[in-house]
């Protein structure tokens, strides 16, 4: 029981340390998270999933796989791909067709396996996978339509090679692989997706019609929607073996596609349930390796991880993309991206468990290849597809964008002096006259609500890292932030703070708005005031000489800092929270009342120097 304990809190603790530790250093998490794992188990032997999970440890993963893909499902959405369709489809069907017969190939002629376990190993690499690709995607930002293509591609083909891989498992353990069995195989294929796409209609129509009657509430929504979830991933691996994977993506799509109800709440608490599934899995496999079976692989395991990188997915691609609108760089761009992950080392896991049982010679190299493959190709496209889409051209900017709620006339100040920075800024009002005025201005300013899902479509939020709401309405700033938390993450939505007679103002927690802005004083009218009094943006460059406090000292207490841009031109706003702290080598960036122009700005650092201890000894 002690030891059980251990490993279940070594799961939770090492795969969420991982992820912390690559949010922090900017490292693909995959690969601490298969760098744990592989510690604690087979090194350190201290988590053995075998011993903690005992038979329900498949089961346990398939569900997780299910509730994975269906938050992979709910980011599917058509306008992603218009007129791209083509190119998912093939990549998913003609693309997986010639990745199964290459690696099919290599395992036979390469790793030296017998036909019917190279046909197997090759289904079984058909998969690529959203618990891979989509922190890939996230940590190299690709240009569009690549990282649509290649999202929907991680999520449809789970459900395809899985399928392909359970039927070729049927054929050997009943003998007749080989022998007739193409008809089987595609009658399987058909009766698979039949199945999975019925019921994960049925399943997302069922889920739609009882929220929007407000049958079920709120509070019960995310659970209710996860029971319907596992029960349906049951019942159609019941009816068709491993039809649940495209149960819970068909789900997650049509969910993604309708707007009856919004999904923003199943997407946020399934996005959370996904980080802890997706961590818990890869440690929990990682940790089921065994030193031996790795100690046995030869420079064998390296060539068919090359004939994968190299050949299999450069012709899938090809055959994939041809004809279609994709420039050569967008598709050498998809052509380097193919790590394998958590449905090809769970899939491979589960069925060299049946062939040993069946005395299938070979089973037990399936295994140790599935992870070398998994963890040569997650290291390969880890460590090189950053450099690659920038070689290619295909990479976006790093996010430095602004979008500021409110074009009023202050907001247009501050507006202007971030886009002095280099930082593209945004302003979005429902005022004509104050867009009007910002557009004039020269500024970018659009005439919508901040609320709208419409402004979604009009804004490029992979270029905007901040939202500042600046609007007289406290109720409106939160909304903002709220809203786009979702989009930007709670860390980076920020908010001026509510005027002292808003209603319930004590009553609002930290997850019902955003950082406040700057001081606590620094409510809008305190700033109309300010700017209607004659004060100005005053920018200066801190350094050893001329410090934070020499500026406070010349510009006194009344002097607001706004924000900071540091050595590496980041922008760093001033919050009423863990705000940064100015030292040398930022541009500070503040309101403050206009003092003698005449006087030179060192003369006056000196003078202010020298009223600090008559002062401080009065």
């Amino acid at each position: 029981m002690h030891h059980s304990l251990i490993s279940l809190a070594g799961i939770v603790v090492l795969g969420i340390g991982a992820q912390w530790l690559a949010w922090r250093f900017r490292l693909p998490s995959i690969l601490l998270l298969l760098l744990a794992g592989f510690v604690a188990g087979p090194i350190a032997g201290v988590i053995d999933p075998d011993a903690l999970l005992g038979d329900t440890l498949f089961p346990v993963v398939s569900v997780s796989v299910g509730i994975i893909l269906f938050e992979g499902g709910l980011t599917l959405r058509l306008g992603d791909i218009v007129g791209l369709r083509r190119v998912v489809f093939r990549l998913i069907s003609v693309g997986a067709l010639v990745t199964w017969v290459v690696a099919s190939l290599g395992a036979y002629y390469i790793v030296g396996l017998s036909a019917d376990v190279a046909l197997l190993l090759g289904a079984i690499f058909i998969v690529t996978g959203p618990t891979v690709v989509i922190p890939l995607l996230k940590h190299v930002r690709p240009t569009e339509p690549m990282g649509s293509i290649l999202k929907w591609e991680g999520i449809l083909i789970d459900p395809v090679g899985a399928t392909v891989a359970v039927l070729i498992l049927e054929a050997i353990l009943a003998g007749r692989l080989g022998n007739g069995a193409l008809g089987p195989i595609v009658l399987g294929m058909a009766e698979t997706l039949a199945v999975g796409a019925a019921l994960g209609w049925l399943g997302a129509q069922a889920l739609i019609q009882l929220f929007k009657r407000y049958w079920v509430p709120e509070e019960l929504q995310n659970p209710f929607a996860v029971m319907t979830i596992v029960s349906l991933f049951a019942l159609s691996n019941e009816l068709q073996p491993e039809s649940g994977l495209l149960t819970t993506t068909v789900m997650g799509m049509v969910l993604a596609n309708q707007r009856q109800i919004s999904t923003r709440h199943l997407s946020q608490f399934k996005e959370d349930i996904g980080v802890l599934l997706l961590s818990g899995l890869f440690i929990i496999l990682a940790a089921r390796l065994e030193l031996e079976q790795l100690s046995n692989l030869s420079g064998r395991a390296l060539a068919f991880l090359a004939l994968l990188i190299f050949i299999a997915r450069p012709l899938s691609v090809l055959a994939s993309t041809a004809g279609s609108s994709l420039s050569w760089r967008e598709r050498a761009f998809l052509a380097w991206m193919a790590p394998r992950g958590i449905v090809a080392v769970s899939v491979a896991s589960l069925f060299a468990l049946q062939l040993g049982q069946a005395g299938v010679p070979g089973a037990e190299s399936l295994v140790p290849l599935t992870f070398v493959m998994v963890v040569g190709t997650v290291v390969i496209y880890s460590a090189s597809a950053t450099r690659v889409a920038a070689w290619l051209g295909v990479a976006q900017p790093q996010a430095r964008g602004v979008l500021i709620v409110g074009a009023h006339s202050w907001a247009r100040e501050i507006a202007k002096a971030l886009a002095g920075t280099g930082h593209t800024v945004h302003l979005v009002d429902t005022n004509w006259q104050n867009v009007s005025a910002a557009r004039l201005a020269g500024l970018t300013a659009t005439y919508a609500n901040a609320l709208s899902e419409h402004l979604l479509d009009e804004i490029d939020l992979t270029q905007i890292s901040r939202l500042l709401a600046l609007t007289s309405n406290d109720e409106v700033n939160s909304l903002a932030a709220l809203h786009f938390a979702d989009h930007l993450g709670r860390e980076r939505v920020f908010q001026l703070p509510m005027h002292s007679n808003t209603p319930d103002r004590r009553g609002l927690n930290l997850q019902q708005h955003g950082r406040c802005l700057f001081q606590r004083r620094a409510t809008f009218d305190y700033l109309q005031q300010r700017f209607d009094q004659g004060a100005v943006l005053k920018t200066v460059k801190l350094t050893k000489e001329h410090t934070y406090q020499d500026f406070l000292n010349v510009y006194g207490d009344s002097a607001i800092p706004l924000y900071l841009i540091d050595e590496n031109g980041e922008l760093r706003l001033m919050t009423t929270d863990n705000g940064p702290t100015p030292r040398a080598g930022h541009r500070l960036t503040a309101l403050v009342d206009p003092i003698d122009r005449a006087l030179p700005e060192t003369a006056r650092i000196q003078e202010a120097r020298a009223r600090v201890p008559q002062r401080d000894g009065s």
